[in-house]
């Protein structure tokens, strides 16, 4: 249930390459669900107690995203039927393999992107449970003959800490997920526990420049072996000499327990991209990859989709695409773009993702907004919640024009949002569109309606 999305889907791809029958649904047909489509998977729209009749399971796994009173879930209870989260069915293949699992409130999907390159680059066909499609490789998972598995696990409803890997990546620990961890010392605690979950013998990865982490650690003895990684030369792996390419990309020199031992380039851009690409060398150096294969891989990386990502460029304009649904993954993506184009205009397109965080983050919000040129404000993706009263994107609006921004535009729809970004944008701009809903159409909007009026004039 729930097999649209990017970590159900996986899953299922995962299940069935292991020669499991494998069905799904969901609420509405994704990106996701034609992968799955061509793979032979049965997918069904919507969630009803007929499909125990249609498809006879025998395990029924379900995304945290679906209430668990949910009459399908229900109806699997009442026939004996097992259920089970994917976070706990994914644990049960991760645990049995050599297990390497990235955690954090922001950076996974690009940390284990990474890790799972040099992995594949390296002749070591891992397996691979990511929570976004590796441009390099093209997928979000895949059963590899190798014994190593790479998976980014999921801190969101509490179901990373099922996980026992051999080498545990934590990028960072933040206040998110408000509708379940409700402050931020609760989210310390889930971290502090997951940090006590590898495997006997097991190591840790932290990243010591997260001030979350660094309370984590401040604690007490952690439990097992860590290393570290940040700026300078303080830590197990440092990055310094940090140099932001023009037009996008890094280079740096790495120390390795303060000695100086090569320099990198990254295609990627942004500090966050370069902490991650730390992240991905304590790992593989770990696992005997040789440096020089970790290096060429890394600068090769393209990303993960969604990360990012460059949709192209009409009449003079670049458009770009970001899932970042947080005011510190917002921040990171805005620096980035601000490195790579310092001299051009930024257009911010931007779809709060949950009324829970929006009620409990909109000042934050408003405030790294405020940085880009002009932002352009969409409805709160509701994703499974419930609207609460009061709360809407024009509590954000509201804190821009208090603080003297008055370059923020309200828009009712994608539609409407890809019509005032053609209205307000010049050539040589940057147009930014960002959230984890639905937000990405409307940068294609934009570019399939710019491209049909090349055409027509």
């Amino acid at each position: 249930m729930g097999i649209g999305g990017a970590g159900m889907s996986g899953l299922a791809l995962l299940l069935a390459e292991l020669g499991y029958e494998v069905s799904g649904c969901d609420m509405s047909h994704t990106s996701y669900v034609d992968k799955v489509l061509k793979e032979e998977i049965a997918v069904v729209l919507g969630h009803g107690k007929a499909h125990m009749d249609k498809f006879l399971p025998e395990l029924l796994v379900y995304s945290s995203a679906i209430p668990e009173e949910n009459e399908e879930i229900a109806a699997a209870k009442e026939r004996g039927i097992a259920v089970a989260k994917r976070g706990e069915v994914l644990s049960w293949i991760f645990d049995s393999r050599f297990g390497i699992g990235v955690a954090g409130t922001h950076g996974k999907t690009t940390t284990s992107s990474m890790i799972a390159l040099i992995l594949e680059q390296a002749g070591l066909h891992p397996t691979l449970a990511i929570g976004g499609e590796l441009c390099d490789i093209g997928v979000n998972a895949k059963l590899g003959d190798g014994p190593y598995m790479v998976a980014e696990l999921d801190e969101s409803d509490g179901s990373f800490e099922k996980f026992h890997p051999n080498i545990a990546v934590v990028t960072n620990a933040d206040w998110d997920h408000v509708n379940h961890y409700p402050t931020f010392e609760s989210v310390l605690e889930a971290f502090g526990r997951f940090t006590s979950n590898p495997k006997d013998g097991g190591l840790l990865v932290l990243c010591g420049e997260d001030a979350g982490l660094g309370k984590i650690m401040a604690s007490g003895p952690l439990p097992r072996e860590a290393v570290t990684y940040g700026w300078g030369m303080g830590w197990t792996w440092g990055a310094f000499n940090v140099r932001h390419n023009h037009g996008g990309g890094a280079s740096f020199s790495i120390a390795h327990r303060g000695v100086h031992i090569d320099d990198m380039e990254l295609s990627v851009s942004g500090d966050h991209n370069i902490l991650n690409a730390l992240a991905a060398c304590a790992v593989a150096h770990t696992l005997g990859i040789p440096f020089t294969m970790i290096r060429k891989t890394l600068k090769e990386f393209k990303g993960a989709k969604r990360r990012l990502q460059h949709l192209g460029q009409i009449n003079g304009v670049e458009v770009y695409d970001d899932y970042g649904h947080h005011p510190r993954e917002i921040a990171a993506t805005l620096s980035a773009i601000g490195r790579m184009f310092p001299e051009k205009r930024l257009l911010v397109a931007f779809q709060p993702h949950r009324f829970t965080r929006t009620q409990a983050l909109y000042r934050d919000f408003a405030s790294v907004l405020s940085t880009a040129d002009t932002v352009f404000l969409l409805p709160v993706y509701q994703a499974d919640e419930e609207p609460i009263e009061g709360v809407s994107s024009a509590l954000i609006n509201t804190i821009l024009n208090e603080k003297g921004y008055l370059k923020s535009v309200m828009c009712g729809s994608l539609e409407e949002a890809a019509f005032e970004l053609e209205k307000q944008c010049l050539p040589g701009d940057i147009i930014l569109t960002i959230g984890a809903g639905d937000i990405s159409n409307v940068g294609e909007m934009f570019m399939e309606k710019a491209r049909a009026e090349v055409v027509h004039a």
